[in-house]
C-alpha cells in the first residue's frame, strides 16, 4: 500500500525507513557542559531572587540566602575535574538545607 492509497501511510512500503532527529547530546556531547553551566548560573538566580523576597520580611536569612548565591555561582564555575569539588558541592548543599532548617525552625 503507498501514501496516495486509502489506508496507506508514508512509510509503508519495505524499503521506507523512518528519519530520526539526531540527539542532543548524541550530535554535540559538548553542549552538556553548557547546560550544567546555565543550570548553576539559574540556580545563583533563584537564590538571590528568593534572598530578596525573604529580605523584605527578615532581614538577616535574606540576606544569608543573598549571601549565598555568588557562592552557589562560583561553585558551578569549578572545573569537573577539581579534586574535592563533590566534598564541597556536598557541604554547601548541607550548609544550606541546615540553614533553611534553622530559619524555619525559628519563626
Amino acid at each position: 500500500m503507498t501514501a496516495s492509497q486509502p489506508g496507506g501511510q508514508p512509510g509503508d512500503q519495505p524499503g521506507d525507513q523512518p528519519v530520526s532527529q539526531p540527539d542532543d547530546e548524541d550530535g554535540d556531547p559538548g553542549l552538556a557542559r553548557a547546560r550544567t553551566s546555565l543550570a548553576w548560573t539559574r540556580t545563583a538566580l533563584s537564590f538571590a531572587a528568593v534572598g530578596g523576597v525573604v529580605l523584605k520580611e527578615h532581614l538577616i536569612p535574606g540576606l544569608l540566602i543573598m549571601a549565598a548565591a555568588p557562592a552557589v555561582w562560583q561553585l558551578g564555575r569549578l572545573a569537573h575535574h577539581h579534586p574535592g569539588r563533590l566534598r564541597l558541592v556536598t557541604a554547601t548543599i548541607v550548609a544550606v538545607a541546615i540553614a533553611a532548617l534553622a530559619v524555619t525552625l525559628i519563626h
